[in-house]
């Protein structure tokens, strides 16, 4: 095998999702989580994003209106992982999420970040995260990553909104 690498400054550009009421994925898209919708396609699909940019998330309803959510246990996407700027923002969306009573299906410190796990309306998961400075993330001796799963405290993450 060759001994290719992407180039550095490559970015993933956007995700696009099936979802079976476009509605209702805006209410969550838009009006939870704040993207602003940068252009409509009549009622079945809409681009939204952050800053002005064209789109990060494309949501449509091209091959399933009103389709029942996919397996959980099928080939399919993980999650969306949305990167928030810093921890004080990871906390003014948590505190959104939570006044709102939005359930949430985790909230994790990997080391090099800290994340918050909810469902969309159609079952597709969404990551809601920030990443630490480089050069506080853990290392292994071997200076390969040391990424782990532990609780994050959420009431500390709270304290953010007072800072």
């Amino acid at each position: 095998m060759d001994s290719y690498k992407i180039p550095a400054q490559t970015q993933i550009g956007h995700v696009h999702l099936k979802v079976a009421d476009l509605e209702r994925a805006l209410a969550f898209y838009n009006g939870l989580l704040g993207f602003e919708i940068t252009t409509m396609y009549g009622d079945q699909a809409a681009f939204i994003s952050a800053g002005g940019y064209h789109h990060y998330i494309g949501l449509n309803t091209w091959h399933s209106k009103d389709a029942p959510p996919a397996s959980r246990n099928s080939v399919g996407l993980y999650h969306t992982a949305i990167v928030y700027p810093t921890r004080k923002d990871l906390a003014m969306i948590f505190d959104r999420i939570r006044k709102a009573n939005y359930p949430l299906t985790g909230a994790s410190d990997h080391g090099v970040s800290e994340a918050l796990y909810l469902d969309d309306p159609d079952g597709n998961g969404v990551e809601l995260y920030w990443d630490r400075p480089r050069e506080l993330w853990p290392q292994k001796p071997d200076g390969s990553l040391e990424m782990y799963t532990h609780p994050i405290d959420l009431v500390d993450l709270l304290k953010e909104l007072e800072r």
